[in-house]
C-alpha cells in the first residue's frame, strides 16, 4: 500500500511543478507581449509626433503665404482707394467749376429775361396803339377782325383739303383700276373653259325611214303616247333617218331622247311599252343627274356637299341661260372665283364653293317664285348651312346689297364667265330690241334726263333732272317705271330699276 501513496505524492509534485512552470512561462510571455506593445506604442507615438510636426510646419508655411497674399491684396486695394479718392476729388472740383458757370449763366438769363419783359411790355404797348389805329381805320373791332381772318383761313384750308381729296380720289381710282385689270387679266388667262351652247332641239338617229311609221303608229297613237308621257314635241319630217325632239325644257328633252333610243333599239313600240320605257328613262336621267353633280363637285374641288345640293347641281346640266349651259357656267365661275380669291388673298375653298353654288336656284326657279339668286341663297342656307356662301349667292346679281368680299368675287367671276366671247348666244337684234324697249319705257316719263339698260338688261339706271324731280318724286318715279315694265314687257327673272338724282357743281381754275 506504500507504493501507491508515493505515486500519488509524485504525481502531485509533478502537477505542482507543472503549474508553477506554466505560471512563470505565462508571466514571461506576458512580459514579452507588454514590451512589444510598449515598443509599438512608442513607435506610433514617434510617427504621430513626426506627422504633427510636419503638419504644423506646413500650416505655418501656409499661414505665411496667406498673410503675404492678404498684405499684397490690402496694398492693391489701398492703392485703388487712393486712386478713386483722387478721381472723386478731381470730379468734385470740376463740378464746382461747372456750378459756378451755371450760376453765372442763370444770372445772365435772369438779366436777359428782365430785359425781354421790358421789351415785351413796350411791344404790347405799341401793338395796342396799332390795333387802336387799325380799328379806327377799318371800322371793326379786334375780335371781329380776328373772326374774319379765321373764317378766311378756314375757307382756304377747306378748299385746299377738297382739292387734295379729289386728287387722291382720282389717283386711287387709277391705281385700283390698274390693279383690278391686272388681276382680271391674269385670272382670265389662267381659265380656259370650253363653250357649251344649248338649243331647244335634239335629233335622234333612226336605223331606217321605216322606223318613222312605227313611231307614228296606227292613227298616230304611238307618237301621241310618247309626247304625252314625255311632254315634248316629236317632229317627224322628211329628214332622212332622223327624228327631231322639240322642247324648251332640256330635262324633258333628255328623257324623251333616252326613251326614244331605247324604243328604237328594242323594236317593240306600243303605248304600254312606251310608258314603261319612259319610266326607265326617267330613272336613267335621274342617275345621270347625280353623277353629273358629283363629277362637277370633284372637278371644282368642293368637298362634303349635301346630296340634295349635288342633285340640284346635276339638274343644271339640263338648264341653259342665254344658250350657255348652266352647269358648265357654274364650274367656270368656281374656277374663276378660286383664282380671284388667290390673287387677293381670300379663302380659295370658300370662293370655289360659292362659285359652284351661285346659280343653284336656277334648278328650281321654274317651281319656286322669286329671282334665282334669292332662291339659291335659301337652298344653300337649308342644305349647306353656310351663311357666307348663301350671302354671296344672293348678292351675285346685285339684287341684294353687296357687302362681303366673297360677294364681289362671285359677281366678278359670274360677269367674266357670261361676257366671254361665244359664252352666251343671243341674236343681236333681240338683244338690242330688249335694251331699247327698256330705255324707251324709262325715257317716256317726264323729268327723265337719260336712261341706261345695263347688265344685259337686268338693270335700268335712270338720271333725272334735279330741278324737276325731288327725292320723293324719284321714289315715285321708280315705282311707276317698275309698274310700266311689268305691264308692257316680257323678260326672264327680274329687272332692277335705279333712279339717281344728284346736283353737281363744277368750276375751273384759269
Amino acid at each position: 500500500m506504500a507504493y501507491p501513496l508515493i505515486y500519488v505524492v509524485v504525481v502531485v509534485l509533478v502537477l505542482f511543478l507543472g503549474l508553477l512552470v506554466g505560471y512563470f512561462a505565462r508571466q514571461l510571455l506576458a512580459n514579452q507581449q507588454l514590451r512589444g506593445a510598449q515598443n509599438e506604442a512608442k513607435r506610433l507615438l514617434e510617427e504621430a509626433t513626426a506627422k504633427y510636426e510636419d503638419m504644423l510646419r506646413k500650416a505655418r508655411e501656409e499661414a505665411v503665404k496667406v498673410r503675404q497674399a492678404a498684405e499684397a491684396d490690402s496694398r492693391e486695394r489701398r492703392y485703388e482707394l487712393q486712386g478713386m479718392e483722387r478721381r472723386f476729388n478731381q470730379k468734385e472740383e470740376r463740378l464746382d467749376r461747372k456750378l459756378e458757370s451755371v450760376d453765372r449763366r442763370e444770372q445772365g438769363l435772369a438779366d436777359r429775361e428782365n430785359q425781354l419783359e421790358g421789351a415785351k411790355a413796350q411791344l404790347e404797348e405799341i401793338r395796342n396803339k396799332q390795333l387802336h389805329q387799325l380799328e379806327l381805320i377799318s371800322g371793326m373791332s379786334s375780335d371781329e377782325a380776328t373772326q374774319e381772318l379765321l373764317h378766311a383761313v378756314e375757307e382756304e384750308i377747306r378748299e385746299e383739303a377738297s382739292r387734295r381729296v379729289r386728287e387722291w380720289e382720282e389717283r386711287i381710282k387709277d391705281e385700283i383700276g390698274d390693279k383690278a385689270r391686272e388681276i382680271l387679266a391674269t385670272t382670265i388667262q389662267r381659265c380656259a373653259t370650253d363653250v357649251v351652247s344649248e338649243t331647244t332641239l335634239s335629233v335622234v338617229p333612226l336605223p331606217s325611214d321605216e322606223m318613222k311609221g312605227r313611231l307614228i303608229g296606227r292613227e298616230g297613237r304611238n307618237i301621241r303616247a310618247l309626247e304625252q308621257a314625255t311632254g315634248v314635241d316629236l317632229i317627224i319630217d322628211d329628214s332622212p333617218e332622223a327624228v327631231t325632239i322639240s322642247s324648251f325644257d332640256p330635262l324633258r328633252r333628255e328623257i324623251a331622247r333616252v326613251a326614244l333610243n331605247n324604243l328604237v333599239l328594242d323594236g317593240r313600240i306600243h303605248p304600254a311599252r312606251i310608258e314603261e320605257v319612259v319610266g326607265k328613262a326617267k330613272n336613267e336621267v335621274e342617275a345621270t343627274i347625280r353623277n353629273e353633280g358629283e363629277q362637277a363637285a370633284r372637278e371644282a374641288g368642293v368637298q362634303a356637299l349635301h346630296p340634295e345640293l349635288i342633285r340640284l347641281l346635276g339638274k343644271l346640266k339640263f338648264r341653259s341661260s342665254y344658250g350657255q349651259n348652266v352647269l358648265t357656267h357654274s364650274l367656270e365661275v368656281a374656277h374663276l372665283a378660286g383664282m380671284l380669291a388667290a390673287e387677293i388673298g381670300a379663302n380659295v375653298g370658300l370662293a370655289k364653293r360659292a362659285g359652284l353654288l351661285h346659280d343653284i336656284g336656277k334648278a328650281v326657279d321654274h317651281e319656286v317664285e322669286g329671282p334665282h339668286a334669292s332662291i339659291g341663297a335659301d337652298l344653300i342656307k337649308q342644305w349647306d348651312k353656310s351663311e357666307e356662301v348663301a350671302q354671296a349667292a344672293a348678292e351675285h346679281h346685285g339684287e341684294a346689297t353687296t357687302t362681303s368680299a366673297l360677294g364681289f368675287i362671285i359677281a366678278t367671276a359670274d360677269a367674266i364667265s357670261g361676257s366671254r366671247l361665244g359664252a352666251r348666244r343671243e341674236s343681236l337684234e333681240q338683244y338690242l330690241k330688249r335694251i331699247e324697249e327698256l330705255e324707251n319705257v324709262a325715257n317716256a316719263f317726264p323729268g327723265v334726263e337719260k336712261a341706261f339698260a345695263i347688265q344685259a338688261g337686268r338693270e335700268v339706271r335712270i338720271l333725272v333732272k334735279p330741278e324737276q324731280i325731288d327725292d320723293l318724286g324719284a321714289m315715285r318715279l321708280a315705282r311707276d317705271i317698275v309698274e310700266k315694265i311689268e305691264s308692257t314687257l316680257q323678260y326672264p327673272g327680274q329687272i332692277k330699276v335705279t333712279v339717281m338724282r344728284e346736283t353737281r357743281a363744277v368750276d375751273y381754275a384759269k
